[in-house]
């Protein structure tokens, strides 16, 4: 099972990276001009890119986690008194699975030039990621309730 830990955490790890750059790429689109067809032509086409590469790193970061879940949780007390934080671990799984559908909604918007955001709001949401990385690494590693 270490062997599956240690590729979670490798998948998960680069899962996220892409999830910390794509929102990046998306604020410099917003400030990209509308005349200046050619960088916008080479973010989008960077930023589709890193959405497929994250989405190929975000299946098995999930397949490795419902392993570990399967072999350590499921009939061994999982959801038992003092894994609380467990709970919310898959929470916010499920809340990194939806930043990440939202990051292909967001990328179709910059396709059909139908962005309405600033970059501003890319700048603050790009944060979002970072904060839920942080809270599942504290939760798994120092499993405080």
């Amino acid at each position: 099972m270490l062997w599956i830990k240690a590729f979670h955490i490798v998948f998960v790890a680069s899962w996220f990276a892409g999830l910390f750059y794509l929102p990046r790429i998306f604020v410099n689109l917003a400030m990209t001009p509308a005349d200046s067809h050619a960088e916008r032509e080479r973010l989008l086409l960077m930023a589709h890119k890193l959405y497929r590469f994250s989405t190929l790193l975000m299946l098995p970061a999930l397949a490795l986690g419902l392993w570990l879940w399967l072999g350590y949780g499921i009939g061994r007390g999982s959801f038992t008194e003092g894994n609380g934080w467990l709970h919310v671990k898959l929470a916010l799984v499920l809340g990194a699975i939806g930043y990440h559908h939202v990051c292909r909604r967001l990328l179709r918007d910059f396709e059909q030039f139908a962005n309405r955001r600033s970059d501003r709001w890319y700048r603050v949401f790009n944060e979002a990621a970072v904060l839920v990385f942080i809270a599942i690494v504290v939760l798994v590693v120092v499993k405080p309730f």
